[in-house]
């Protein structure tokens, strides 16, 4: 097996790297940031990039990277990589969320204590010979209302440390719970507006999306108290600049701390650079030792893990659950992507070839991980299929909107835990596959198209449809036996005596077209469907016992 290759660049902490050398199975090189015509030339080398916030990842160049599966972030904010494209292709991108946090947290407590006690100015002033004492009179945290925006786990540490300054703390977020509000003890403001107008100091602490991008401007800016501090360490744009320079030269605003720009570096003749009522720092956030040594280890961690096992729980655009539970999840992922494609498959025996929908019902035990099904759903259903390619958890469903197929997961009362339902619709046909997964054991089947069965899904399942009546069982079985074919497990289903049954027979081994034809051809069986999970499926058709 090749070895895994990985670009690390942006200056990653070596105690992330080390984590990458001491895989035998990868290799690594460690670069200089890289101007972008030198990293299209290179990155098609690799399976995995490292970075900062300094390497650019636009559309264009991740379609260069034909060999790319994984996109770490040392750090929280992803804007310097075109995520939308990079789901498209099938490359997971991973950050570090949480390793900065304590890092962010301090400094916007640092800056804004330095603004209020004039730190910068004793400072400077000290330096000159001065002795200013009566021209720098302060200000106290204590008593003061802080308002955050966006109470994840910078706004939620920001919020910890401001009740030990006995601040007021108010925080808007329609995105979290209102249990985490009353965890941290913070008023819940039902709308910025409301936010604004109670506050003396703002902190934003969001992600930049098109959803914030001057999120806070002129108008909002004019909400704020007299006096007011606003504050950005998040993301430039957030807070937009000129209405910014425009409130503090009126004295609206007591002063701002900004740690981020619309543009970076900051222009050496930008206005907010004469400010005195302003404290600036170049993107610090998270330059502590102990920040950049947390999310390199972090997110090098992370890397390794996909890389090596599939592990993709902190991937943006695949997981949204914890490590823990992803592993836990394994069987039930294994048993949807296939009960996806069994369900496919028999569907196309019915003429459905054209997907419309896919859904996947789910028991409420699973309801944390709708998502990641729905994705591993749309991955079994797409698999083979022409046209689609890399196909993977990162990119099954963008694959299946390309293709004008609705993909949900919907969470129904199911006494069953870890239960789930796989249906498939082309037009006005559907087929429908049932399993559970228990115990963290392999996921087993329980009904297909409406007939209740009990089988693992193994190597290969062979699905039969026949006329009920004696010695099918034990034709099936001896020509397998002729072919060296070992039966598993063999399941036979009828609703009525003598009618139509369905037999589900999981193999060890593969079966090719001529022994699907052999089949076929025996008395009583009407179709045989035959999908090789560790290779592309036999495809089905009627045989001669059709009734």
């Amino acid at each position: 097996m090749a070895p895994f290759r990985v670009l690390v660049t942006d200056e990653i902490d070596p105690e992330g790297i080390a984590i990458l050398r001491a895989e035998r199975s990868f290799l690594v090189d460690e670069v200089e940031t890289l101007p972008r015509d030198v990293l299209r030339q290179r990155i098609g080398q690799y399976d995995a990039f490292i970075g900062r916030s300094a390497t650019q990842l636009p559309g264009d160049l991740l379609r260069d990277a034909a060999r790319l599966r994984v996109i770490g972030r040392a750090g929280v904010g992803i804007d310097n990589i075109d995520l939308g494209t990079a789901t498209e292709l099938g490359i997971a991108v991973i950050n570090a969320p949480a390793g900065n946090t304590v890092s962010v947290a301090e400094l916007f407590f640092g800056s804004v204590i330095g603004l209020l006690r004039h730190l910068p100015h004793a400072n400077a002033s000290m330096r000159a010979g001065r002795w200013d004492r009566a021209a720098l009179l302060g200000s106290e945290l204590r008593g003061r209302s802080l308002g955050i925006v966006g109470l994840g786990r910078i706004g939620g540490e920001i919020a910890r440390r401001a009740r030990a300054f006995e601040m007021n703390v108010i925080a808007y977020d329609p995105y979290v719970t209102d249990a985490r509000f009353e965890g941290l003890r913070v008023a819940r403001a039902m709308t910025l507006d409301d936010l604004l107008g109670a506050v003396d100091i703002v902190t934003v602490h969001t992600p930049l999306t098109d959803e914030t991008r001057g999120m806070i401007g002129a108008r909002e800016l004019n909400r704020l108290r007299n006096g007011a501090v606003v504050v950005n360490m998040a993301r430039g744009g957030i807070v937009h600049e000129d209405a910014l320079v425009a409130a503090l030269r009126d004295d609206r605003l007591r002063g701002a701390a900004l740690d981020v720009y619309e543009r970076e570096p900051l222009a050496a003749d930008h206005p907010l650079r004469t400010m005195a009522n302003v404290v600036l720092t170049p993107h610090l956030g998270a330059s502590t030792a102990e920040g950049q040594r947390n999310v390199a280890v972090d997110v090098c961690e992370s890397v390794r893990d996909a890389l090596l096992t599939g592990e993709l729980s902190r991937a943006i655009n695949v997981g949204g659950v914890s490590r823990d539970r992803w592993a836990a999840l394994q069987p039930t992922l294994v048993l949807t992507q296939r009960a996806a494609r069994i369900a496919r498959v028999l569907l196309a025996e019915r003429g459905g070839r054209a997907l419309d929908q896919i859904t996947v019902r789910i028991s409420s035990d699973l309801a944390d991980a709708g998502g990641v099904l729905a994705s591993a759903a749309a991955a079994g259903a797409l698999e083979d299929i022409a046209g689609v390619e890399r196909l993977n958890l990162v990119n099954a469903r963008s694959h299946a909107e390309s293709r004008g197929i609705v993909t949900a997961a919907i969470t129904v009362a199911d006494e069953t835990t870890s239960a789930i339902s796989v249906t498939v619709r082309a037009g006005s046909s559907e087929m429908t596959v049932n399993g559970v997964a228990l115990g963290g054991g392999p996921g087993r089947l329980t009904r297909i198209d409406g007939f209740s069965i009990d089988v693992t899904p193994r190597r290969t399942l062979l699905v039969l449809r026949n006329q009920d009546v004696p010695g099918v069982i034990g034709r099936v079985g001896t020509l397998l036996g002729a072919e060296g074919v070992n039966i598993a497990e063999y399941h036979q289903s009828r609703v009525v005596q003598g009618g139509e049954a369905l037999a589900a027979v999981s193999l060890d081994a593969p079966l090719d077209e001529s022994q699907r034809q052999r089949l076929l051809a025996l008395p009583d069986v009407f179709s045989a469907a035959v999908i090789n999970f560790d290779q592309p499926e036999r495809r089905t058709s009627t045989g001669g016992g059709q009734p």
